[in-house]
């Protein structure tokens, strides 16, 4: 090590890399050893999936603070989620004993007097949310100083995943609170998965400060990769039957598994793995599916759920069944096994159908292929087999083809999507500032503003867009003017600030607790009735008793398959996957990836395309007066296209039966009209003086998250039309519409 910074540390850390004979530092840890030690700016570490970031990160930090002890929390370790910060406590804990620095943690599950002890001795790292660190500056303003009046290091995990959303626009607000009100600028250091270009994220990481990033980053093409797509053909569903029943609702406890299960089962079966799915409806279906394929097959059931409705319990034992290496398991999981949470050697991830981002793509793949093994993936994507008589799009297999184009992007290009930019996060602002108000008390409305408005991201928020938020504030009295002319919480307001669920800016809905006598299962987002059955926690439940006050659903087990009681599970796709996705359909490149039956299906769809001249039409007649248009754009263009499409269009040509499938296809009748007329009255409807404002009118009112009721709806209007619209994208690509 004597061209490394091993020297620099500090003599306990030196000691703990000997004991647990690391040969070296890995390249990625001396580079942040040399910016923290040698610099003063930001760093960002963005690599795959447990590859010591937070190792890198910690060993210079700890060896600044055991030269020079801060006098408050020294560091600020901030994560999305309890669970992870839980395990890094747990890995961390040899080594922090070492340093004989104290651990501190804060989240609803802590007790009351560790929380007490912190505040009376502030010291050492605070590992904390989001959420917990609101209710901190909204209940303990005045402890602020004492508690970060010396911070040194912000520590942010999981930068990837906060920095696209409220919740991290969120904590960009909070820091910028503290720093106000103690004067300091402590340096950060951003922990994140694999970045296409890391620009964004670094800007994002060093927001409202005036310190320069540096990036330490992955040698992409050093990572060995393996990869499977197979895909399974869904036979059409049944016809409805003469009682208006659910006719494949429950089928019988002896009833065959699906071709899908039987699919998922041969890719996990006999390995520890991760079968990854894009709603917890999926999950439910496929860990049923699973369990039924294995009891088929007199085979133990190895299957667990892992996904934001299973109760904690339960989730920690999917959790610690993959850290056992000496058994095979299998747990089926939405985004929740996403993040860092150390779940030790995995053999295989399973994607069932595409996931909606590259991004996403490389944090599940690097789940697996640690202890320098391959990372190893393996998709089924599935497709329900359309009837004869069903429009052009229905014969398409987009799952099939998502998938290949998100991994052909990522393995020809290393092109990983942009986060995007948020200009008007209305229902942040109404956030911050009832958070604000309730935390200082009475400020005048320039005051409340000179708060507010200097948070980072609310850098494009107009003072006349605050204007008209305080007064409707006023007018709904969320907000009081005071006699002195200041303003304070007022009456509306207060039974939702003074609600714990105030501190999370994200939906959080009030479920219904399930309870096996007084054992926990999970949630639902409403009551079924008595003596239905539904699935939760990869089991079939039936519902004995309600109680209605506690909003407790009392079940017992049951016998058979049941529906999962979730809909929803969407996500946005970028452009350039859907433009990828067309090559797909358009090239005779043979991946090397696909099984049998996968590329026996693309290359019927690349027939279709061909004979349907979908490389060459983006109008395309389906025989009559029907037609499709494929746009092939990402979600934010084509949502913008389907309100042009309705509103500028559909009249004009007399369209009708409009059925939109985002964000593939839109399929109608225009009577007596050509293809032809149909292209023009689109170029013409974009040709127009249009704004992305004037695709909505008054009688539209956008609810997308949480505060948006409580924000006026004008301005709910301009900001839903600011940033999830997009006319001039979808002017750029439509300009070369055929």
């Amino acid at each position: 090590m004597s061209d490394s910074p091993f020297h620099r540390l500090a003599p306990f850390l030196q000691e703990f890399i000997w004991t647990r004979e690391w040969a070296e530092l890995r390249p990625f840890q001396v580079e942040a050893c040399r910016v923290i030690f040698d610099t003063d700016a930001h760093l960002l570490l963005t690599f795959g999936t447990a590859s010591g970031k937070t190792e890198a990160a910690f060993l210079p930090i700890l060896t600044l603070l055991h030269e020079r002890p801060s006098s408050s929390v020294g560091v600020l370790y901030v994560s999305p989620l309890k669970a992870l910060i839980n395990d890094q406590f747990l890995r961390l804990g040899d080594l922090l004993r070492e340093a004989k620095t104290p651990v501190w943690h804060w989240h609803g599950d802590v007790s009351q007097s560790h929380k007490a002890r912190l505040l009376r001795s502030p010291s050492g790292i605070l590992q904390i949310t989001p959420e917990s660190l609101e209710a901190i500056l909204l209940n303990r303003l005045p402890a602020i100083p004492a508690l970060f009046g010396d911070l040194r290091f912000v520590v942010i995990d999981e930068v990837h995943v906060l920095m696209g959303s409220d919740r991290g626009r969120q904590l960009l607000c909070q820091l910028a609170r503290i720093a106000r009100l103690t004067g300091g600028e402590p340096r950060r250091v951003g922990l994140s998965a694999t970045l296409g270009d890391p620009g964004p994220a670094g800007r994002w990481l060093a927001a409202g400060t005036s310190r320069a990033v540096e990036v330490a980053d992955e040698a992409t093409g050093e990572r060995r990769v393996r990869l499977a797509l197979d895909h399974v053909l869904i036979e059409p569903p049944p016809d409805e039957p003469a009682d208006g029943s659910d006719a494949d609702a429950a089928p019988t406890a002896g009833s065959a598994p699906s071709e899908l299960a039987r699919a998922l089962y041969g890719a996990t079966n006999g390995r520890k793995s991760i079968l990854f799915v894009n709603s917890r409806g999926d999950a439910e279906e496929s860990a049923a599916g699973l369990r039924q394929t294995a009891a088929e097959r007199g085979e133990p059931d190895n299957v667990h759920v892992h996904h934001g409705s299973v109760a904690s319990s339960l989730r920690a034992s999917a959790e610690e069944a993959l850290r056992d290496d000496d058994h095979v398991t299998t747990a089926v999981a939405t985004t929740t096994l996403e993040l860092g949470i150390d779940i030790g050697r995995l053999d295989r991830v399973v994607q069932l159908d595409a996931p909606f981002s590259v991004s996403s793509f490389l944090q599940r793949l690097g789940r697996s292929g640690r202890r320098g093994q391959p990372a190893e993936l393996w998709f089924v994507t599935r497709e329900r087999e359309a009837l004869p008589t069903a429009p052009l799009p229905d014969h398409l297999p987009w799952s099939l083809l998502q998938a290949i184009a998100i991994v052909q992007l990522y393995v020809d290009e290393r092109w990983v999507e942009p986060t995007p930019e948020v200009a008007l996060p209305v229902s942040l602002l109404y956030h911050q500032t009832m958070s604000t108000a309730a935390s200082f008390g009475e400020k005048t409305p320039a005051e409340l503003a000179g708060r507010v408005l200097t948070m980072p991201p609310f850098a494009a928020v107009g003072s006349d867009d605050f204007r008209e938020l305080l007064r409707h504030l006023v007018a709904t009295e969320h907000l009081e003017r005071t006699e002195e002319g200041g303003l304070i919480v007022g009456m509306a307001a207060e039974r939702v600030v003074t609600n714990f669920r105030f501190y999370a800016v994200f939906a959080d809905d009030t479920e219904w607790a399930v309870r096996e006598g007084s054992t926990e299962v999970g949630t639902l987002q409403d009551a079924p009735p008595v003596e239905t059955r539904f699935r939760l926690a990869g089991r079939t439940w039936r519902v004995e008793e309600i109680d209605p006050d506690r909003r407790v659903v009392f079940v017992t087990r049951s016998r058979g398959r049941a529906p999962a009681t979730w809909t929803g599970g969407g996500g946005d796709v970028h452009t350039r996957i859907l433009q990828r996705m067309r090559g797909v359909l358009s090239e005779s490149t043979v991946y090397p990836y696909l099984s049998d039956l996968a590329a026996a299906r693309l290359a019927s769809a690349r027939d279709l395309s061909r004979a349907s001249k979908l490389g060459q039409q983006n109008v395309v007649s389906l025989g009559g007066d029907a037609y499709a248009v494929f746009g092939w754009m990402g979600t934010r263009p084509w949502r913008t296209f389907d309100r042009l499409f309705r509103r500028k269009v559909a009249d004009r040509i007399g369209a009708r039966r409009i059925d939109l499938n985002t964000p593939y296809a839109c399929t109608f009748v225009a009577p007596g009209k050509s293809r032809d007329a149909v292209l023009d009255a689109v170029r013409a409807a974009l040709d127009a003086p249009l704004t992305d404002e004037m695709l909505l009118d008054a009688s539209d009112d956008p609810l997308v998250d949480k505060y948006d009721p409580f924000v006026p709806a004008p301005l709910r209007r301009r900001a839903y039309a600011r940033d999830r619209l997009d006319l001039a994208e979808l002017r750029e690509i439509a300009a070369a519409w055929r």
